[in-house]
C-alpha cells in the first residue's frame, strides 16, 4: 500500500511575474528547483496565501539564480505579482517508508531567497553553518 505523501515544498514565495498569454505552467527558479527536487514538467499544488485560490500546473525552469517564480496561462488569473504563495509536490510512498519520510522544504523570503530549509535540508542547513 502507498500513501500520497507531501515530498516538496516551497513556502511564502513571492510571484515575480504572471502571463495570461504563455500556454500554461508555473517557471520557478531552477536553482530552487533542484535544492526542492522539483522536476522540469512535474505537477504541483499552487495555494496563493493572499487570497486564497488553489491551483494545480505543471513546472517549467527559470533563470538559475533569478528568484523568479511566474505562474502563466489561465492560472496567470488566479494571482497577482508580489502574492505570496506555497508551491507544494506530492509523490506516492510505500507504508514502510512513510516513518522515515520528511519532505524537502524551503522557506523563501520576499525576493524568493532561502530564510530557512526544514524537513530532509534541515540537516544540510546544519552544515552549512
Amino acid at each position: 500500500m502507498q500513501k500520497i505523501m507531501l515530498t516538496s515544498k516551497l513556502h511564502r514565495a513571492t510571484v515575480t511575474d504572471r502571463d495570461i498569454e504563455y500556454e500554461g505552467s508555473i517557471e520557478i527558479d531552477e536553482a530552487l528547483m533542484e535544492e526542492v527536487g522539483i522536476s522540469c514538467y512535474e505537477q504541483v499544488h499552487i495555494y496563493d496565501i493572499n487570497n486564497g485560490n488553489r491551483l494545480i500546473t505543471y513546472v517549467i525552469p527559470g533563470e538559475r539564480g533569478s528568484g523568479t517564480i511566474s505562474v502563466n496561462g489561465a492560472a496567470a488569473r488566479l494571482v497577482e505579482r508580489k502574492d505570496r504563495i506555497i508551491i507544494a509536490a506530492y509523490g506516492m510512498i510505500s507504508i514502510d517508508k512513510i516513518e522515515n519520510h520528511q519532505p524537502r522544504v524551503l522557506l523563501l523570503d520576499e525576493k524568493n531567497q532561502v530564510i530557512e530549509r526544514q524537513g530532509a535540508l534541515a540537516f544540510t542547513s546544519q552544515a552549512l553553518s
